[in-house]
C-alpha cells in the first residue's frame, strides 16, 4: 500500500506523484529557486488535494526566473497562477536557509 496525502474534504495524492513534485521543486537549476520553491512544497503540500497538485505540478513547467519574479512581486502573475496559493507563495514566510 501506497502512502498517500489529502485534505479532509479531497481525493488522495499518491506517493510516487509526491515524490516526483518533491523532486521537481528541489532541483530547480537555482539554490534560490530551489529553496523557494522547495520549501513551499514541504511546507505546504500535505494539505493540498487534486486541484492544488495539479497547479504546483503547472507551475513547475515554468522559469525559475518567472516563479521568482511572481513569487517576490516584481512580475506581475499570470491570471493561471492567481489566487490563495499563488497569495501563499508570497509570503515567503516558509523558506528556510539552512546556516
Amino acid at each position: 500500500m501506497t502512502e498517500t496525502t489529502a485534505t479532509p474534504d479531497s481525493p488522495q495524492l499518491d506517493d510516487a506523484r509526491l515524490r516526483r513534485m518533491k523532486f521537481r521543486a528541489w532541483h530547480r537549476g537555482t539554490r534560490e529557486a530551489d529553496y523557494m520553491i522547495g520549501c513551499f512544497f514541504d511546507r505546504f503540500h500535505s494539505t493540498w488535494g487534486e486541484a492544488e497538485a495539479v497547479w504546483f505540478e503547472t507551475l513547475m513547467d515554468e522559469e525559475d526566473v518567472d516563479i521568482l519574479g511572481w513569487a517576490l512581486g516584481t512580475l506581475s502573475v499570470p491570471e493561471e497562477y492567481a489566487g490563495p496559493l499563488m497569495d501563499r507563495m508570497r509570503q515567503l514566510d516558509y523558506v528556510e536557509i539552512p546556516r
